[in-house]
């Protein structure tokens, strides 16, 4: 994420000197009516867990904690964009998302060890937000989003049956629920609007699917945790 970050400021230090320089581009994209395009995003996926409240009695005194850690993944997704007003608009951005995130099992007593628990998956997300955008300073304007999604999961294991031992997995419902927020800067260039984002979405739905394994029977909530940036390309 720090890599990602200084990417990000980079890009703005140098759009910022791009739109102070030029003439200003596409005069009236804040008065059509409709845009397209479409997004390429790195995404940063990630659970909040909530164990159990009496661990001891479900897992012994070995299981010391459990923690997530997150992988980075891809997005590649279309936006549509319908004007409400000029500073105001209606944003439906599908995208099709690979992530992986890792459960991770910290046992120790006379063994010390680690268990990690990968959850691989394919997401169909469908978001739909407002955006609210700033007057344009020649090439430039900033604005904010924020909204809600749904989520399907294709990659699911719901069904897995964990009949043999050590290849146990942590199974998950297919469908999410959760709301987005988050802010970015469009670029106007001559052909096309050019944009960067940061964006957070929570889960709201528990997406721990009961299972009698040690892995899922110190859990009592998952919910989903996706940090995406995201580079945006409208017409």
């Amino acid at each position: 994420m720090k890599r990602f970050r200084f990417l990000i400021l980079a890009l703005l230090i140098s759009g910022f000197s791009f739109g102070q320089r030029t003439a200003q581009n596409r005069p009236e994209y804040y008065h059509d009516p409709l845009h397209f395009g479409f997004f390429l995003g790195i995404n940063q996926a990630n659970f909040l867990i909530t164990s159990v409240q009496n661990l001891r009695a479900v897992a012994g005194d070995s299981l010391k904690t459990i923690l997530s850690s997150p992988e980075v993944g891809f997005n590649l997704g279309i936006v549509s964009e319908l004007r409400l007003h000029d500073y105001l608009t209606l944003r439906f951005t599908p995208d099709l998302a690979f992530g992986e995130r890792n459960i991770e099992y910290h046992f120790a007593g006379q063994d010390t060890f680690d268990m990690v628990k990968r959850v691989e998956s394919t997401f169909l997300n469908f978001p739909l937000s407002f955006k609210v955008r700033s007057k344009r300073l020649n090439n430039i304007a900033a604005y904010m989003i924020g909204g809600m999604k749904y989520t399907l999961d294709l990659a699911s294991q719901k069904d897995a049956r964990n009949t043999v031992p050590g290849q146990e997995v942590v199974k998950l419902y297919k469908h999410d629920f959760g709301y987005e927020a988050g802010a970015g800067l469009d670029f106007f260039l001559p052909y096309f609007k050019f944009g960067i984002e940061l964006k957070m979405s929570l889960g709201l739905r528990n997406l721990l699917v009961p299972d009698n394994t040690i892995y899922a029977m110190s859990l009592d909530r998952l919910r989903s945790k996706v940090f995406l940036i995201s580079f945006t390309f409208e017409g």
